[in-house]
């Protein structure tokens, strides 16, 4: 049964599509934004950052790439639909209101991209939650807080400070990749200890998902292997200051 909490940790759900690489043209753009304005009404351009590793006579070098977009944003400004070449995304903004709502947005932003672009497979697809955690106490007993968590041995300081630690879970013979990490972050009030809990599941192998099968089955399982995994690591003691409902 799906948990619900009056105050969600999370502070971004990002659901990105990479596609693999075909015919493309600039007007693409206006004829994805016709789909969704109603949805979408303001347009922006942006600049996504990139890191390639390119050949070079010695070896290979890392290249940071800029890549240009445009950003199709709803009216109120938390939830917004990014477009480039072989590119796709949906990005949802605090308050997050619910995988019931997240969901169709997604779909429809997908059907807009690929009832243009056509593209006939999806070389990478990744459901991302990025939750924030604010505790009013410093030190911190993050056993109290969190399943998942730095382990310090005997001979070593437990007085520590900053820290990030995650693991990887495969699934579906190595094809999708679950990754779960916490870490650190800067505190909005001073004495406060702040996490990030980072769930991203992702298509790891180039095969990618056949584009008839991205929302009838790949979406729901994604989401189901995050939601259990969020509350794998978390206690009950984070579900009180969470709110849950019922």
């Amino acid at each position: 049964m799906t948990r619900r909490y009056r105050k969600p940790p999370i502070v971004e759900a990002i659901c990105e599509f990479r596609f693999e690489p075909g015919d493309w043209d600039s007007a693409m753009l206006g004829l994805v934004w016709a789909h969704v304005k109603t949805r979408f009404p303001k347009r922006q351009d942006v600049q996504k950052l990139g890191v390639e590793i390119v050949p070079t006579p010695t070896g290979t070098e890392h290249k940071v790439t800029q890549r240009p977009m445009v950003r199709y944003v709803a009216e109120d400004g938390r939830v917004f639909m990014q477009v480039g070449p072989h590119f796709m995304s949906v990005n949802h903004l605090a308050p997050y209101t619910g995988w019931e709502d997240f969901r169709p947005l997604i779909e429809t932003a997908f059907n807009a991209y690929q009832r243009e672009a056509k593209a006939k497979m999806v070389t990478r697809i990744g459901l991302r939650y990025i939750n924030r955690v604010e505790l009013p106490e410093s030190p911190v007993e993050l056993e109290e807080y969190l399943e998942l968590r730095p382990f310090v041995g005997s001979a070593l300081p437990h007085d520590h400070a900053s820290f990030i630690v995650g693991v990887d879970f495969p699934f579906n013979e190595g094809r999708d990749v679950l990754r779960l990490q916490v870490a650190t972050t800067q505190p909005e009030r001073e004495g406060d200890v702040a996490l990030i809990l980072d769930l991203d599941h992702f298509t790891l192998k180039p095969t990618g998902v056949p584009v008839d099968q991205v929302s009838s089955s790949w979406l729901e399982s994604a989401h189901t292997r995050v939601e259990d995994a969020f509350e794998a690591a978390i206690t009950n003691k984070l579900r009180l200051m969470f709110d849950e409902i019922g």
